[in-house]
């Protein structure tokens, strides 16, 4: 038995939740690795303590045990993830807990990682360690959300981020939507950005808002996410500013068989990658979930339009939702929502988010939250027909926009 059925006391609690707080110190800094912190105690005091800051630099256990006061000969290490036990960038650090003597490892959760998961545990225990798994395990498996679901449901993390106004708005009739929301919580987005491995927007979005899909807080001199373009079409123009400022290999851009060969190779040719999908224009977002992770990426940030978060909630994939509340109100019967070709027919059948956190940026209001995959068996079955409207298989249908779920153009 991997876990154990140990009662863990107040202080072994205590002991974790710092050993967490250090970890989420490097957010946005380790991927494709997890974020670890370790805490080292003996005789009921602190001896070590350390994070693991970036990837290919020392795993927090090695940052714990270097950084320790005292011999560490007979102390517990509290970690939030499993040692590793195999050599990649760092040796294993099963080996050096072994060596150093430590008497007992207490571990919030199992690394999810094939090349570990249970391995790090047995080695420790084979070589007399006493290992105690599960404390606060809730709480690590969120501090490493992106980490585990790349590695358990074998794709990216998705988050569907958007902006409204009090009526529901993501933009007015004519597509004008600079801006809806404060600086405050602008600013908010960029440290989103900050902590995730990519952005991906719709090309309607590029058209008509010419994004950079940057992190520019003040100050920041960290990772840049890659941004993730989707269009079905490749109407995308090369003269944008998510191309022209772009570092070779920085941009993806998702588009189907129908593209023209032209047009992929100019892109290419600038330093772009371009995924085709065999698809006519109706991209399959389990496909494109799967070529993303087969390129590292771990995590990411969906800002639209309508019609990609729409897609996005059609393929079921949507993990958190991240939904900023202005002020506003701006009417107009054509005006955009969040979602588009995408929804239910009855409200018994409307999606709940979980484990919500609400944040105040001044008059904007941040809701967010997480869908649980048992909320998916609440929709109904839906596809699309040839022309590409989406029809539920219990007889119901929703009218759906027929301009590919890459295209959320602004009308």
């Amino acid at each position: 038995m991997l876990k154990s059925e140990t009662a863990f006391s107040n202080a072994d609690a205590a002991y974790m939740r710092r050993a967490l707080d250090l970890a989420a110190q490097a957010r946005g800094q380790t991927s494709p690795n997890p974020l670890v912190g370790a805490v080292i105690v003996k005789d009921g005091r602190v001896i070590g303590e350390g994070w693991h800051r970036a990837a290919g630099e020392p795993h927090a256990e090695i940052e714990a045990l270097n950084a320790a006061k005292e011999d560490v000969t007979g102390a517990t290490m509290y970690v939030t993830l499993e040692p590793c036990c195999h050599y990649g960038k760092t040796p294993p650090c099963t080996e050096e807990l072994i060596r150093r003597k430590i008497e007992r490892v207490v571990v919030a959760t199992l690394d999810p990682n094939p090349l570990v998961h249970g391995k790090g545990v047995e080695a420790l225990r084979k070589a007399g360690i006493r290992v105690d798994v599960g404390l606060c395990e809730r709480e690590a498996r969120r501090l490493n959300e992106f980490f585990i679901t790349y590695h358990e449901k074998k794709r990216p993390f998705v988050i569907c981020k958007w902006a409204m106004t009090l009526d529901g708005k993501i933009a007015t009739e004519s597509g004008h939507s600079r801006w809806i929301t404060n600086e405050l919580s602008r600013a908010y987005v960029h440290e989103l950005r900050a902590q995730v491995d990519a952005v991906m927007i719709g090309v309607g979005t590029v058209l008509m808002d010419n994004p950079l899909l940057t992190v520019r807080l003040e100050g920041y001199a960290g990772r840049q996410p890659r941004r993730i373009i989707v269009d079905g079409n490749l109407r995308i123009p090369s003269r944008v500013k998510c191309l022209t400022t772009a570092k070779p290999g920085e941009v993806l851009i998702c588009t189907s068989s129908v593209a023209p060969r032209d047009k992929i190779k100019q892109l290419s040719d600038e330093g772009h990658e371009v995924i085709v999908f065999q698809s006519k224009a109706l991209l399959n977002f389990h496909e494109v979930m799967k070529e993303l992770a087969q390129r590292g990426l771990q995590s990411i940030l969906c800002e639209g339009g309508a019609s990609l978060t729409g897609a996005l909630f059609e393929a079921q994939i949507v993990d958190k939702v991240i939904a900023f509340i202005a002020p506003k109100i701006v009417g107009g019967k054509n005006a955009k929502t969040p979602i588009s070709s995408w929804g239910v027919v009855h409200m018994d059948s409307a999606l709940s988010l979980h484990d919500i956190t609400i944040r105040r940026f001044a008059e904007d209001v941040c809701v967010e939250g997480y869908l649980a995959p048992s909320e998916w068996g609440k929709v109904p079955q839906a596809q699309r027909d040839e022309s590409g409207v989406l029809r539920f298989v219990r007889g119901q249908e929703l009218a759906g926009e027929n301009t590919g779920h890459g295209t959320t153009k602004k009308q």
